[in-house]
């Protein structure tokens, strides 16, 4: 089977008798280890040019053997037509070959820290607390046009990943419109709203939809098979307050995907205790979750022991310790471990990893895991 027949199997209700290896965030991989993943020049990674996206996308998939990948939109022919990179000695430069604007390029920091290593965290000055400032702050905006936006070239990009790779799966993005209310309120600001307002915190989670559900529409339009909504946060809100002000916005997502013919998965940062069953409600395709951390644990048997078939799961192997740091020995059979779990999923199981893959952990060892993953679950499949 090619990798992208074994994910989409695993997405299925029979299942997959192999099964596919992944890593979440190949974004924050790369970033982290650009040197390891390519010989390319680091402002690769940002260039309009697609035959330089493509130089550096080729040397990640020959180095990092995973069965997807992800497929974002690209700017405009427009815009890459006004817009190049100037390489200097004094630096890399955005220039506007219309205007002469120009703009220096950093090169992001590992880790994403800033260069003050300071530690990034949003704390408006006050809460906004009335509807009007919702709107203003979240503007609703119209409606994607799918023919549009490949009139314009945005899925050029897309169109040469999956000519060069047509065996992998191509993966797109969206956010949880509540996720979302951290750039509104800050951490304490989003706790105390949703306590002590709750309403307007539903209003702004509402103004927030449109714009993910058009993210779902580009992805579609990019000819995605998969797409990833991403949440944070919300293990620390009540049943009654994820019911509420969580989990229509993700149905709504969940329900779009799946209209547009791609597959979802529910990346469910935190402690699952207490919400398996809202988890579920969600009607995603897939559920991923963190690895055991931060005091919870997250064992990938109760999780299937509680999904029972009802989603396909992607494995939780930990990202923090056992990936960088465990002897092979240990990997393989966590591995042989998450794999036999996710057999008992009826075969709706996807090897991953409960984190994105940390700066300290060689791209080497990354590679390992998903020889390993690809050799036990193919093994798995002949048993």
């Amino acid at each position: 089977m090619t990798a992208r027949e074994k994910m989409l199997a695993a997405f299925s209700p029979s299942g997959a008798p192999e099964v596919p290896a992944t890593i979440c965030y190949e974004g924050i991989m790369v970033r982290d280890h650009w040197e390891e993943v390519t010989d390319r020049p680091w402002w690769f990674h940002h260039s309009y040019d697609l035959d330089e996206q493509m130089q550096w996308r080729r040397d990640l998939v020959a180095r990092v053997p995973q069965d997807w990948i992800q497929s974002p939109p690209c700017a405009s022919r427009e815009q890459r037509r006004i817009w190049r990179l100037d390489v200097r000695p004094g630096g890399v430069f955005w220039v506007n070959t219309r205007t002469g604007r120009e703009q220096q390029l950093k090169r992001p920091a590992v880790s994403g820290w800033s260069e003050g290593r300071a530690l990034h965290s949003h704390h408006p000055a006050r809460l906004i607390e009335t509807v009007a400032e919702i709107n203003e702050q979240i503007p609703t905006p119209p409606d994607i046009d799918a023919h549009a936006f490949v009139e314009q070239g945005r899925d050029d990009l897309a169109l040469q990943i999956r000519k060069e790779f047509p065996d992998l799966c191509l993966l797109g993005g969206a956010t949880s419109p509540l996720w979302q209310c951290y750039g509104v309120w800050g951490f304490e600001g989003m706790m105390t709203m949703i306590a002590d307002r709750p309403d307007l915190v539903e209003h702004a989670c509402r103004r927030a939809l449109p714009e993910e559900l058009n993210r779902v529409r580009q992805d579609a339009a990019c000819g995605a098979d998969a797409v990833w909504i991403e949440e944070c946060f919300t293990d620390m809100v009540s049943p009654d307050a994820f019911r509420r002000l969580n989990l229509p916005f993700i149905r709504a997502i969940a329900d779009e995907v799946r209209a547009l013919g791609m597959k979802s998965v529910y990346y469910f940062c935190g402690n699952p205790a207490g919400k398996w069953d809202l988890l579920l409600d969600a009607g995603a395709d897939a559920l991923s979750l963190e690895e055991s951390k931060k005091g919870f644990d997250i064992d990938i048997e109760d999780v299937v022991n509680h999904v029972q078939g009802r989603c396909t799961v992607f494995g939780n192997l930990d990202a923090i310790n056992l990936l960088p740091n465990g002897t092979e020995a240990r990997l393989r059979a966590e591995i042989e471990r998450q794999i036999a779990a996710g057999r008992c999923n009826g075969g709706r199981f996807i090897m991953g990893l409960g984190s994105p893959v940390t700066p300290e952990t060689p791209i080497e060892r990354v590679r390992l895991y998903c020889e390993m993953a690809h050799e036990i679950g193919s093994r798995h499949g002949q048993g």
